[in-house]
């Protein structure tokens, strides 16, 4: 990097940081913050639970988002300063230091922008995530195991914490279905990027003729509604099914009818559970799941959004995203149009930059 790139640099981040400033309002922000102060001094605050609740939600959103601002800003003008008198003062050490360290701070400012990008309702909630395979039995099943496991490695890697909710194994390998509920900041703020058909091109080591096979799989993510979302699903509106768990869960959860299965008549979607040996247990969480589904597809008409999921159309001319195995080693993202070369992390849970790529592209179309 030589003056003329660090100059241009600085100019960019600086220009995406007052951009920021134009959408989070810092000053309203500080200025709301010094009101909730007073409010708390009340001592009739707390009296009224929920809305004391409501506003120590905001208060804790807002707090969050200035304090995001002011670690990527101050570092920023501190680096502009230093520059500007390293330049008049002829210092080449600092300025091969602030050379050094210019990724950090353009890693500094995305991830300020991508936390404006999770600021909406419902980014902050947990997610969801259901998979499932679309035709091929055996190598389709061994995909979604391949991205289950993905998703686990991601989740370690960010710090979310995971509960199962459905767990099918495959007759032969992989998986038929799997859901479970991924638990931390912003996380349905990030794994709604997922949202879509995923396509695996690759040798499959299920043939023993060596021959190429390429797989899909559905990933479907809803936010884990709050309890004050109120989506009421009257009883004839839904068929209920009982079965025995087939995957793990102790010799209980095998021999009792204690999964659920929901299907929802009016739309087609079918959610199950058999997270616990109670059937009355797992159809409560089958119930909110069922909800978190149909609350985001009230959300997909009200945004006109066209990324809901038809089981029936895992296939070709669907996929989100492609992941080649064989003849060469490419993820390929069709929203962001950005190809990556390291297949192994990313299949290994290295996703973020993939799904920063694709909300930024998002965010730049609307």
């Amino acid at each position: 990097m030589d003056n003329y790139e660090y100059t241009e640099l600085l100019k960019k981040l600086k220009n995406k940081v007052e951009n920021v400033a134009l959408i989070i309002k810092p000053d309203e922000i500080q200025k709301r913050l010094d009101e909730i102060s007073e409010l708390e001094k009340n001592p009739n605050f707390w009296s009224d639970v929920k809305t004391a609740s409501e506003i120590s939600k905001e208060k804790t959103k807002i707090s969050n988002m200035l304090f995001k601002y002011e670690k990527a800003k101050n570092p920023l003008n501190d680096a502009i300063e230093l520059y500007d008198l390293a330049l008049s003062e002829d210092d080449e050490e600092t300025i091969l230091s602030l050379f050094e360290d210019a990724l950090n701070l353009e890693d500094s400012i995305t991830n300020l922008e991508i936390s404006m990008m999770l600021s909406g309702n419902d980014d902050s909630k947990n997610a969801i995530i259901s998979i499932h395979p679309g035709a091929g039995g055996t190598e389709s099943n061994d995909w979604v195991s391949m991205l289950y496991r993905m998703y686990l490695r991601f989740c370690e890697r960010e710090g979310y914490k995971i509960e199962i909710l459905d767990f099918q194994e495959g007759d032969e390998a992989g998986l038929k279905d799997v859901s479970f509920i991924v638990k931390g900041e912003n996380a349905y703020g990030y794994l709604k990027a997922e949202n879509g058909i995923h396509r695996l091109v690759r040798v499959s080591p299920f043939d023993s003729a060596g021959r190429r096979h390429t797989s899909f799989s559905s990933v479907m993510v809803s936010p884990e509604i709050d309890d004050d979302i109120n989506i009421e699903i009257e009883e004839k509106d839904i068929r209920v099914d009982v079965y025995r768990a087939s995957g793990a869960g102790g010799q209980h959860v095998n021999k009792t009818e204690s999964a659920v299965r929901i299907t929802h008549l009016k739309t087609g979607i079918v959610v199950q559970c058999q997270n616990d040996r109670s059937q009355h247990k797992n159809r409560a969480t089958a119930m909110k799941m069922l909800k978190s589904r149909l609350y985001e597809l009230e959300l997909e008409k009200q945004n006109e959004s066209a990324n809901s999921i038809d089981k029936s159309e895992i296939g070709w001319g669907h996929q989100v995203r492609s992941y080649v195995l064989f003849p060469y080693q490419q993820v390929k993202d069709n929203r962001s149009n950005l190809s990556y070369s390291n297949v192994e992390a990313v299949l290994d849970g290295d996703l973020k930059k993939v799904i920063e790529g694709v909300l930024i592209s998002q965010s730049n179309k609307n």
